[in-house]
């Protein structure tokens, strides 16, 4: 999964094509968790680039964007937020999977 590298990186993936940020830290063991699982979930859905945001690296970048508790994923195409799943709990395989599969273009 590719890191983030600036703000500016962000909003030009945002708004082209198909999206799904995942916004972590390194000290976070829920993150740490489902990273095994993440090579997995990228294969089976190829129709969108997964980028992975360090939540202390680009804090205000969280804020604004609502996002509070980590691990979370954002999805968007072509700008248009498609869903998020941002929570503080920790997450399953299937459930990001099951989130994924749930997006509507």
């Amino acid at each position: 999964m590719k890191h983030l590298e600036s703000i500016e990186e962000f909003e030009q993936l945002r708004d082209n094509g198909k999206t799904i940020f995942m916004f972590s830290a390194l000290w976070c063991g829920d993150c740490r968790f489902i990273e095994p699982a993440l090579p997995e979930i990228e294969a089976k859905f190829t129709e969108y680039t997964f980028i992975h945001i360090d939540r202390d690296q680009f804090i205000d970048l969280c804020q604004q964007v609502d996002v509070f508790g980590i691990p979370s994923f954002i999805a968007y195409e072509n700008g248009k937020e498609l869903g998020r799943f941002v929570s503080k709990d920790r997450k399953t395989q299937e459930e990001i999977e099951g989130f994924i599969t749930g997006l509507k273009s």
